[in-house]
């Protein structure tokens, strides 16, 4: 009866003198690990179009039904992708979603990625829904954004579906 009393204060008193393991949060960040999978980033091309061509396979494979994608035609005066749609609506709920990365490995052209970001905190449910603005990222310094213009009949070479056949 005695034995594992003295066992249990043994090993707290082995651990009394070591030095803790305990990491001042908000001043010290511990780094994420490689595999980790944080928020949700929409990624560009390095022209400044996005890469996300709204095709809704994210949402398809999302096992938690947290991606809403509505997709829009391109057209000459307002390109947003390279392709022939664009994502004019997407929007994730991050009370939903639970990190597993398929909407990742699902995306063609590589536009959804699970950054490092683990920061995330919400007042009410609508502020867990992150919108198309709260996901892309910012534009390079020097680069045009989307909606941009395109004159028809003509090859634009920094869109490259439309890059001249020859």
């Amino acid at each position: 009866m005695i034995g594992p009393i003295l066992k249990g204060m043994a090993t707290t008193f082995k651990h009394l003198f070591k030095e803790p393991v305990t990491i001042q949060y908000p001043d010290v960040e511990r780094p994420v690990r490689q595999r980790f999978k944080g928020r949700h980033h929409l990624h560009r091309y390095d022209n400044g179009l996005e890469k996300c061509i709204g095709c809704s396979l994210c949402a398809a494979a999302c096992p938690a039904d947290a991606i809403f994608v509505e997709a829009s035609e391109n057209s000459d005066d307002e390109r947003y992708s390279p392709g022939e749609r664009y994502a004019s609506t997407y929007e994730i709920n991050m009370m939903r979603c639970i990190f597993c990365g398929y909407c990742e490995d699902a995306c063609p052209t590589e536009a959804i990625v699970l950054g490092k970001d683990y920061e995330m905190s919400f007042y009410d449910r609508a502020s867990a829904i992150y919108t198309k603005e709260m996901l892309l990222l910012p534009l390079q310094d020097g680069v045009e954004g989307t909606p941009r213009k395109v004159e028809p009949g003509s090859f634009d070479r920094s869109i490259p579906d439309m890059a001249d056949p020859d």
